[in-house]
């Protein structure tokens, strides 16, 4: 633990595999990589489009950033997202519930970003952060926090990596 650093809280699905996208069509930049995590059942393996770009992007920003797993891959994104990307292992988040109600109308994450902070300055990047997420965290944790929704169809773009680099400066 650094807390010193604010954390950079990074979700899988839709910030850096756009999953969203059209299927038939692979965004520029990213490949294509077949995986079989735990709970995946389904017949073929999933197929994660990553852009091997974000992982030297989210390393320049571990300078002034904890990079932490904010992701229902958990602990298994450091066997299959990071090595892909050329990311150490990462700490991250045990969710103690995925997917429940979540309070005030927030996404079920919000709540448990906001104990796995314990009051640290973060920034977080997820494709399901609304304004009732924003407004939660602002009226709940008592230091800064940046919430950057990411587009599930186009993942981190350059935009987003300058966002997080200014707003942690």
């Amino acid at each position: 633990m650094h807390p010193d650093k604010p954390l950079l809280l990074i979700d899988v699905d839709g910030p850096l595999n756009p999953y969203a996208a059209k299927p038939t069509r692979r965004p520029a930049g990213y490949t294509t990589h077949r995986m079989r995590p735990t709970g995946w059942t389904d017949g073929k393996p999933l197929r994660v489009w990553l852009n091997p770009a974000h992982g030297p992007g989210l390393l320049a920003l571990a300078d002034r950033y904890e990079l932490v797993w904010a992701t229902t891959w958990m602990g298994e994104a450091n066997d299959w997202i990071a090595p892909r990307l050329g990311l150490p292992e990462l700490p991250f988040i045990r969710w103690p519930q995925m997917h429940g109600r979540a309070p005030r109308g927030t996404f079920w994450k919000t709540q448990y970003v906001l104990e796995y902070a314990a009051g640290r300055p973060f920034a977080w990047i997820d494709d399901d952060i609304t304004d009732l997420d924003r407004e939660y965290v602002g009226q709940l944790h008592p230091a800064h926090a940046l919430l950057r929704y990411v587009d599930e169809r186009v993942g981190l773009t350059a935009e987003d990596f300058a966002v997080l680099a200014e707003w942690a400066a």
